[in-house]
């Protein structure tokens, strides 16, 4: 008859305590390399199968990992969450969803409900008008493991993970800059998130680099959609003196940009620059193709669940805040303006 072995004969043989093979099998941060390796060389010669779900009552470990965000039809929500599904997956960790719609409301109604789950992390990002720090200090303070990503709250020694949106910006303003353009608008995004500041702050000191004055009026704070885009850009043309190129907050509202450009009989890439952020598939589909610079979304996620994996194995693993570089994708919405 077939032995089933147990985690007592597991130790038994290699001569060490039950919880030092309990904390192998959990891959804990405080197990010897060599000792890890040894029981699972064991484990797998022995075909022992650990009891998953004895072992996370045990442990406290539900091995399932929550992520908060306020969409997945967004094209860089949709590819940030298989980063994070990528790795979760290679760690032996389930995700679970929680949408906010990018609602204030569904938010903290969320977050409450979500501090009397059983979870061993949670992987966030705010909704775009979100106020709420008490909620998420009070999963802080309860000692959940907490990864904020993309959109993050003002909260300090907290990891977070993001892309560099000041030097995406400033990128992105120089290289309107290197063609020709003086006169850039920028359509924005709410003022009050951080990645709107960044982003603003990159434009900004690209603006000063080239001893461009910076004009108020030519900085636009609204939503993130398409129809905000359009709207900002009939606005800015409004202006005694409107720009001749536009940065955009993101790929969306470039678009909404160059539509209303084109309702209006402005010619894109000729009389009008425009760039984006994000790489969204509708860049090469819209005519002129967009210029953009691309956000590292897949790596976001893959990162940001590494992080927090880390913090769930070891308690006290300190902070971090990940900056990743994006990339400058150029294309027909910008064109060479001293040339002409």
């Amino acid at each position: 008859m077939k032995k089933n072995f147990g985690i007592k004969d597991i130790a038994k043989m290699l001569n060490i305590s039950v919880s030092t093979v309990s904390r192998a099998l959990r891959d804990a941060h405080d197990v010897n390399p060599e000792t890890r390796r040894k029981v699972l060389d064991l484990t797998e010669k022995l075909n022992f199968k650990p009891n998953k779900n004895a072992a996370a009552l045990a442990s406290g470990n539900t091995r399932n990992i929550g992520v908060v965000l306020p969409f997945i039809t967004n094209y860089y929500f949709s590819t940030v969450i298989s980063g994070i599904q990528e790795e979760a997956y290679n760690q032996g960790y389930n995700i679970i969803l929680y949408l906010t719609h990018d609602d204030v409301e569904r938010e903290r109604k969320l977050l409450k409900n979500i501090e009397m789950t059983s979870l061993d992390g949670l992987l966030i990002s705010i909704s775009s008008n979100s106020d709420i720090l008490d909620h998420f200090q009070n999963l802080l303070n309860n000692g959940l493991p907490i990864v904020f990503f993309d959109r993050v709250p003002p909260i300090d020694e907290v990891s977070k993970v993001m892309q560099s949106d000041f030097d995406g910006a400033y990128l992105a303003t120089s290289h309107l800059l290197e063609n020709g353009y003086k006169k850039i608008a920028h359509i924005a995004g709410p003022e009050n998130l951080n990645f709107t500041q960044e982003r603003l702050r990159g434009y900004r000191q690209a603006l000063q680099h080239a001893n461009i004055p910076y004009q108020s009026d030519y900085t636009i704070f609204s939503g993130f959609d398409q129809s905000s885009g359009f709207t900002d850009t009939l606005n800015l043309f409004q202006l005694p003196s409107p720009p001749n190129a536009i940065f955009a907050v993101n790929d969306r509202k470039a678009v909404g940009a160059i539509q209303a450009l084109k309702s209006i009989k402005v010619k894109v890439g000729l009389e009008c620059a425009v760039i984006g952020f994000t790489n969204d598939p509708i860049a090469t589909v819209i005519e002129p193709n967009l210029t953009t610079v691309e956000e590292p979304a897949f790596e976001i996620g893959k990162q940001s669940c590494q992080l927090l994996i880390k913090h769930i194995k070891n308690k006290s693993y300190e902070s971090r805040e990940i900056l990743i570089p994006g990339k400058l994708l150029r294309r027909d919405s910008v064109k060479n303006n001293q040339l002409r």
